[in-house]
């Protein structure tokens, strides 16, 4: 039985997961992510496809980020008809990201459409895919909850276990039955970290023979969570003696919600003042519920506080959803201090940037990222606190004070990441495959791996197959 391995995406990038597993000649493709980065890249590597639809046997989600799930509705489109496996979170948080996507491109081709007629030039652009695309993937997908094995094609099993990185994420552990024997191959998706609030932990895995590993942040250390609160407080309190806005790119899945939770508990405690905190995006408002209908994927703290004690971590006094278009041009007149969270957590499009254009030039404004930024980003632009940049085709002149704390990452740090292996039963471990991470960074990590007694650890190349045996 002839078992390979490769990568159509984040091999040696963070962003476009598609993972291949050929056994036999069928293929299950692992995540089926969107590249982000500059547009025109990522419009350039989002429609190169890599693999033949009808060849793909089925397909296995592992959360509902973007660039996990951003491509799943050309699977429909190119003929897909095969199963979409994922927990019951994943595929409602999946779901809400591609019917954005898809909204998203509709938008932008109307408005690119008319700036072309603008210059008398020809429009050629068109969506990768539209709502119904969105909605066809949507169907597909067959929800597995955790520690349920699930048979998913020929002598090929199914297992999800919790990665703790968002609500619903999950590390998928693909067992091949072959000659009386079987080989496991374990895939993390993206690892998350202990003591994140809301979610729990990521669990152990059986013994696998062959782990995909992510390596986001295998070159560094985050901060302490109780030293990014008293940072978080600090940056508020900051803000408010300036008089001046805080804002904050944020995914409206994941870190939206975690913010939220800290900024209610900061209130809560007396440690910062009770100032409006608006979450302006839609898309984070639908997240929101969904995180609420989901208490299956609650840790056992949120577990208490939200079902035992009818609090509600996603809500109080100060809090305000904002929906519509004229009520985000609102935020932009409020005077005095105030907390703007809004997408795109990458600063690459969406309501963040309007509200950039309109505060970036202004001392009194604070930028406080507070999640990766991408190679080639506005977002990676700010966080190195470059004097100019361009946003809407303008330059501005990058005048706030820009604040970085790493701590609210949700991805797990090179050191933790080892902590995670050295508690797993590796005994039948033959290799290790870095995918998810920046060239540099996987060298670095590499080399963690290999002091710490871990052979046969090999970065991903992008196409390259992988015999397993």
């Amino acid at each position: 039985m002839a078992i390979v391995f490769y990568s159509l995406g984040a091999a040696q990038e963070v962003t476009g997961s598609k993972h291949v597993l050929e056994i036999d000649g069928k293929s299950y493709l692992i995540d089926c992510g969107a590249f982000q980065g500059s547009r025109a890249e990522a419009d350039r590597k989002n429609r190169e496809w890599g693999i033949p639809a009808e060849k793909i046997e089925a397909v296995i989600l592992t959360h509902g980020h973007f660039d996990h799930c951003g491509l799943l509705p050309l699977l429909p489109k190119k003929g897909f008809r095969g199963n979409i496996f994922a927990t019951p979170a994943s595929r409602d948080i999946a779901s809400l990201v591609m019917m954005d996507s898809a909204r998203i491109q509709a938008r932008d081709a109307e408005y690119l459409k008319k700036q072309a007629e603008k210059k008398g030039e020809h429009f050629t652009w068109t969506p990768l895919y539209t709502e119904q695309d969105a909605i066809a993937a949507t169907s597909q997908m067959v929800s597995v909850s955790y520690h349920r094995p699930l048979w998913i094609g020929p002598a090929v099993q199914l297992e999800f276990f919790d990665a703790g990185h968002i609500l619903g994420s999950a590390m998928a552990v693909v067992t091949v039955a072959r000659n009386g024997s079987s080989l496991r191959i374990g895939y993390t998706g993206d690892l998350g970290r202990k003591g994140k609030p809301i979610i729990r932990d990521p669990e152990l895995l059986p013994p696998v023979d062959y782990l995909v590993l992510e390596s986001t942040y295998g070159d560094r250390r985050h901060d302490p969570t109780s030293d990014a609160m008293e940072r978080l407080a600090d940056v508020v309190r900051q803000a408010v003696q300036r008089g001046g806005k805080i804002l904050i790119p944020a995914f409206a899945i994941e870190r939206t919600q975690e913010l939220v939770y800290y900024f209610h508990m900061l209130v809560d405690q007396g440690r910062i003042p009770e100032i409006p905190i608006y979450v302006d995006s839609p898309m984070a408002t639908n997240a929101t519920t969904i995180f609420q209908v989901h208490p299956e994927c609650y840790d056992e703290e949120t577990h208490q506080a939200f079902i035992k004690h009818h609090k509600n971590p996603f809500g109080f006094n100060a809090l305000h959803f904002v929906t519509s278009v004229d009520e985000s041009k609102a935020l932009n007149d409020l005077e005095g201090p105030a907390i703007i969270i809004a997408a795109d957590g990458m600063c690459e499009a969406g309501r963040i940037q309007h509200h950039l254009i309109h505060h970036i030039e202004d001392p009194s404004t604070t930028i406080l990222i507070v999640g990766y930024m991408a190679e080639n980003t506005l977002g990676r632009r700010i966080r190195e606190k470059q004097p100019e940049v361009k946003i809407h085709g303008q330059w501005f002149k990058n005048r706030a004070r820009v604040e970085v704390i790493d701590a609210f990452s949700a991805h797990a740090d090179y050191q933790e990441t080892i902590e995670w292996l050295e508690s797993q039963d590796t005994s039948q471990l033959k290799g290790i495959f870095l995918v998810h991470g920046e060239k540099d960074v996987q060298r670095v990590f590499k080399e963690h791996l290999e002091k710490r007694g871990y052979k046969n650890v090999g970065i991903v190349e992008y196409g390259k197959t992988y015999d397993l045996e």
